[in-house]
């Protein structure tokens, strides 16, 4: 008869004291070293599997660090903290289903255990799941009030969510608990969302009384100022950040555009080819044009359209310089944009005595809402911030409607022969929305949207116009922006709205308001349908 094999002792007490010194110590791989040996002669050691994970992770080593959880688990599957390590290895390797599968076995063995709530909200938010997130967030702070960081990152979800209103109360009880720049920095960033422009302001050079050298926040801080119009000051505060970081892109792109707007092209090519960032490429390729360097556009052109293309400022670059010198287009975004101009009516804004359009001019006039100073409006202001994710109840429910009104472009232009259709967004997501008032001589000059997808505007008031008058009228056309031109044979389109009316069209299209001399204000409400985030423009 075959005697049963002797029991293992574990490992002595000198050798695991001798090993916790070492993590202790951080010497992280001669704890590896040490583990690995002692596992060697204890590998059902809970302990030493726990301590070699935590080993290997310290020094980048995820797939081993995950290894070492794993037998973790399997030796103590009831242990939340084993789970918790190994979730928290899986995140760091991007493998969030897992980790969000792990963090929910941590959670139910333990629902007290307010880090694991907060991590698996992280990777919730990270995944896109923005209520579940928001839930285990909530669920973070319920069981840990002062748990600053749960706080803040639940206001980044409920600002992605749109709830602007909470998420300012979210970051400001964060910072009540730990003020950081950081938190100075989110809280700005919902603020400015919400229109709120001197309260963002004031909330960067808060975060840079506490942290000066913080690049981010100069950067935030030139947004802003830009917003408010002061483009000398938000130039000195994108210059802060690139003295912090040369290679700041963001502050890099915003000195390009600020250079841009401002048309000192020269100035903003080399902003552009130092930021790399978003559509860098079509910026440069614009100053080339309008500054005439014909032969370095047309150099600069042919690799932007290998690929799909899914980028309207692109397409209106291309199409601009083939109808200018008789070429052929090669752009196939969106090679007749004027064939895509949709007129409709929204009939619950256009019946007589609206309720809908009375709360919406009421909410326009009332709402505190910055104006957000832009060069092409004159005799009129521009509200700042996202209008669709303010809490008044009228800007949903146009939201509503214009999402229906998408709906049916859609199926209207399916199947063209463009990517503006191949590509139409699935899903109605608004990049962003604003109202625009004009008074007596208002007008918007001729402009793109460079980075929509889909653009449109819904009249809610329209000053009286003679018969036949083109006052206060949109004016659509291939030609515009100051473009150089070689001819004046570009088409022309001018729609006259009345109140309740809604216009869509490609973004890649030329638009602007033409002046009115009536005694009335021009009121409407602009929108950008954001392109799928899969898309990348330039290509």
């Amino acid at each position: 008869m075959q005697k049963p094999a002797p029991a293992r002792r574990p490992p002595s007490p000198a050798e695991m004291n001798a090993l916790i010194g070492l993590c202790q110590a951080r010497r992280w791989p001669e704890a590896e070293a040490a583990s690995a040996r002692l596992l060697a002669q204890h590998p059902q050691d809970l302990a030493l599997h726990n301590l070699h994970g935590s080993a290997c992770s310290e020094q980048g080593k995820l797939e081993a660090a995950a290894a070492s959880f794993r037998r973790a688990v399997a030796l103590a599957p009831r242990s939340p903290e084993i789970h918790f390590n190994l979730a928290v290895t899986c995140g760091r390797l991007g493998r969030l289903d897992e980790a969000i599968q792990t963090y929910r076995r941590a959670v139910a063995l333990r629902p007290e255990f307010a880090v694991a709530h907060y991590n698996l909200g992280t990777a919730l938010k990270d995944l896109g799941r923005l209520d579940e997130a928001a839930a285990s967030l909530r669920q973070a702070v319920a069981l840990q009030p002062g748990y600053a960081a749960a706080h803040a990152n639940l206001g980044a979800v409920l600002q992605l969510q749109g709830r602007l209103d909470e998420a300012v109360a979210c970051h400001r009880a964060a910072l009540a608990i730990t003020p950081t720049a950081r938190g100075h920095l989110s809280l700005a960033a919902a603020l400015r969302s919400q229109g709120q422009l001197a309260a963002a302001s004031a909330a960067l050079r808060q975060a840079l009384a506490l942290e000066p050298g913080y690049a981010d926040a100069h950067n935030n801080l030139g947004e802003t100022l830009w917003d408010q119009g002061q483009p000398e000051a938000a130039a000195a505060s994108y210059r802060q950040a690139l003295a912090i970081d040369p290679d700041h892109a963001e502050a890099n792109y915003n000195l390009g555009i600020l250079f841009y707007d401002g048309g000192r092209l020269e100035e903003a090519i080399p902003c552009f080819e130092r930021s790399r960032l978003r559509d860098w490429q079509e910026r440069r390729l614009y100053c080339l044009y309008k500054s005439e360097r014909f032969d370095a556009f047309r150099t600069a052109l042919p690799p932007l359209l290998t690929g799909r293309h899914v980028s309207p400022f692109l397409a209106t670059l291309s199409g601009h310089h083939a109808a200018n010198f008789g070429l052929p287009d090669a752009c196939r975004f969106c090679p007749r944009p004027m064939d895509f101009v949709h007129h409709a009516r929204l009939e619950p804004l256009a019946a007589p005595g609206s309720a809908l359009t009375a709360a919406l001019l009421h909410d326009v006039a009332l709402a505190e809402i910055a104006e957000r100073k832009q060069g092409r409006l004159h005799h009129g202001i521009q509200s700042a911030g996202h209008l669709f994710r303010r809490p008044e109840a009228s800007f949903g429910q146009l939201a509503a409607l214009i999402e229906d009104a998408v709906d049916d472009y859609r199926r209207r232009f399916a199947g063209a022969d463009c990517e503006l259709m191949r590509a139409f967004p699935a899903r109605t997501t608004f990049n962003s929305s604003w109202y625009v008032k004009m008074r007596q001589g208002g007008h918007l000059t001729s402009h793109i949207h460079e980075t929509g997808w889909l653009s449109g505007v819904v009249y809610l008031a329209i000053p009286q116009r003679a018969a036949g008058s083109e006052d206060g009228c949109i004016e659509f056309s291939t030609d515009g922006d100051g473009y150089p031109r070689r001819h004046a044979d570009f088409p022309r389109q001018v729609i006259a709205p009345r109140v309740g009316d809604v216009l869509l069209f490609p973004s890649s299209l030329f638009h602007r308001t033409l002046p009115f001399s009536a005694d009335e204000e021009r009121v409407c409400v602009a929108f950008d349908l954001a392109p799928d985030p899969a898309l990348s423009g330039g290509g």
